[in-house]
């Protein structure tokens, strides 16, 4: 069998690739245990920064394994619980970078959202058609997709099954950039290489107040965002980084 998950690194950025080539990387409960194997094992890794996710050109995932779950009951889905693996991706501290390409489906789509910028190819197309199969997006779909782009636009894909190309996604501030199809993956890197030029710690703690405004209130969320950058002076790196730009050079990050 070949790897769910192809793995490697490239400096201070840990690659982890959708392989299930032969159904569309569909998400079965195997391929997201290794994928959350390999993507805590980059966080827990003080030489790796940053992390890109990535499918094929092809597509980046054209749902959940629709086998594991068409003869199902309530009891089953509910003992499994697969869905509660997806709070493990959410908790990775570090910041993710999808590179899509293709079909980004149901859990697919929900997949990408998980992550903390999406680059997409201009073949992108990105869908929470989970209605056309008896149920609805059930890993964050309704709620990570509504934030991003709003009730109504939303409404039309969750309830009607509609896609969105990769130009309206970026138009409705799902996506952070389009590219030509055959460099999807490069610009993600160079996204991900930025990023690995920034301070490790500093890197954590910015991701992590930007995702809490989903849940604080602006006061509640202000007061958050403080106490994290006053956290950063305790940092060998904010020395290190205030000290190179009054010196005019570049700063040396050490994630300490």
């Amino acid at each position: 069998m070949s790897e769910l998950i192809l793995s490697k690194t490239q400096g201070h950025i840990g690659i982890a690739t959708l392989n299930r080539p032969e159904v569309l990387n569909a998400l079965s409960a195997e391929l997201m245990d290794r994928l959350i194997e390999v993507l805590t094992g980059y966080d827990n890794d003080p030489s790796i920064y940053v992390l890109v996710l990535a499918g094929s050109e092809r597509v980046f995932a054209a749902g959940a394994d629709i086998g594991e779950m068409a003869e199902a009951s309530v009891v089953d889905m509910s003992e499994r619980n697969n869905l509660a693996r997806w709070l493990r991706i959410k908790a990775i501290r570090k910041p993710i970078i999808a590179a899509v390409s293709g079909y980004a489906l149901g859990g697919g789509c929900e997949l990408a959202m998980h992550c903390d910028m999406i680059v997409a190819s201009e073949s992108a197309k990105f869908g929470q058609p989970e209605i056309n199969i008896g149920v609805m997006p059930g890993a964050g779909g309704t709620q990570r997709l509504t934030r991003a782009i709003g009730k109504f636009r939303a409404m039309e894909m969750v309830l009607a099954g509609r896609f969105l190309s990769a130009k309206e996604a970026y138009d409705a501030g799902l996506v952070t950039r389009v590219v030509a199809k055959e460099q999807f993956l490069d610009e993600a890197l160079r996204l991900a290489e930025t990023l690995a030029t920034k301070p490790p710690l500093a890197l954590k703690a910015a991701k992590e107040a930007v995702l809490a405004v989903d849940n604080l209130s602006l006061n509640s969320g202000l007061e958050y965002e403080r106490r994290l950058f006053y956290s950063l002076f305790a940092t060998d790196d904010q020395k290190e980084g205030m000290r190179a730009f009054m010196e005019k050079r570049k700063p040396e990050y050490k994630g300490r």
